[in-house]
């Protein structure tokens, strides 16, 4: 089974990088199919529902269905899986700001951290009591309590995910996603929920940044500005997450005497020392674009990578109780954010 941590030892990559051409080639090929693809959704729908990340994958995965990359093709395939994708993790540290934090007060900031933590941890309990293997079940609580397919994609390389876990989780989350964001005005119409209400709870519970905007904008500009605050927030737990997960499975591996750098992966590392030198100021205004540009590219050729590792038919045999894993930890989290929403009295 492939395996984000399965990938050509360093040594070799390093003293032969004409090895890895074919195969990252091939990622790239993908990833602008993916991406055209996602311009194309855009240009017919008006908002692109499927992100390129998702249709890298699942193309990817389609072109290994019909064929299985040879030897030529494997260390490039390896090293877009592994590599880049950990460049795009410390590259995203770029965008996270202590600002954003402290901008949105005390008592509102506890409250997002906790219902995060509670959903990570009651999305794990919900996962694991359907049968999902552990990885998967944290693959799943994550996206669902964070930002979907960006946390499943940072928190993969820490856990060691294998590409089929990661296929799979990314692939219905990002069908629920999608369905959230259509029924969420419908729950808050139903519900009578104000516009502060309403932006509350698309922060809390639709996955990407441009879909909190498409859920939230029925109710007005006023939903969609708490809303877009509120998801920020909930996006900057992705760093206190992926390191406790780090912490977590170095201990598990018994290296909790080692040091930092060597407890801690170094893209975890790198990650949080952008993140300071953002918070600081010392990263131009003007590259910031730039830098989460190229994050996210590099997300989605780690992603066309995944899919040309994966095989469809442990995806598919996963696909019932990941559906059911997704749908049910959704709802505790709809619930949660509903009862958030009254405890703060959001009128």
């Amino acid at each position: 089974m492939p395996s984000l941590t399965l990938a050509l030892p360093p040594s070799r990559a390093a003293a032969n990088p004409a090895r890895l051409l074919p195969g990252l080639s091939l990622c790239l090929a993908v990833t602008l199919a993916a991406l055209a693809l996602e311009q194309v959704e855009a240009a017919l729908f008006g908002h692109a529902w499927l992100e390129g990340l998702v249709i890298a994958i699942l193309l990817g995965t389609a072109l290994r269905t019909v064929w299985a990359p040879g030897e030529r093709w494997r260390p490039g395939i390896a090293f877009g899986a592994k590599a880049l994708l950990e460049v795009a993790v410390v590259l995203l540290g770029a965008s996270v700001s202590a600002a954003a934090l402290l901008a949105v007060g005390p008592a509102l900031l506890l409250a997002i951290f906790g219902l995060v933590a509670l959903a990570v941890a009651g999305g794990y309990a919900i996962g694991r009591g359907l049968g999902l293997p552990p990885r998967m079940a944290i693959l799943v609580a994550c996206g669902n309590a964070i930002c979907g397919n960006s946390a499943i994609a940072a928190v993969a390389p820490v856990i060691g995910a294998d590409a089929e876990e990661v296929a799979s989780s990314i692939a219905f989350t990002a069908v629920f996603g999608v369905l959230v964001v259509l029924g969420l005005p419908l729950l808050a119409a139903t519900l009578g929920l104000s516009a502060p209400q309403t932006g509350m709870l698309a922060g809390l519970t639709v996955y990407a940044v441009p879909q909190v905007l498409a859920a939230a904008a029925p109710a007005g500009a006023l939903a969609i500005q708490l809303g877009m605050l509120v998801k920020l927030v909930r996006v900057l737990m992705l760093g206190p997450v992926v390191l406790t997960l780090s912490l977590l499975a170095s201990q598990r591996h018994q290296a909790a005497k080692r040091p930092l750098h060597r407890l801690v992966p170094w893209f975890i590392l790198g990650f949080l020392g952008l993140a300071a030198l953002r918070t600081l100021g010392l990263i131009p205004a003007a590259i910031q674009p730039a830098l989460a540009s190229l994050a996210g590219v590099l997300t989605v050729v780690s992603m066309a990578a995944l899919g040309l590792g994966v095989d469809v038919r442990v995806v598919a045999r996963a696909g019932g109780r990941v559906t059911a894993a997704v749908v049910l930890s959704l709802l505790a989290l709809g619930a949660a954010a509903l009862g958030l929403i009254r405890l703060l009295g959001i009128a």
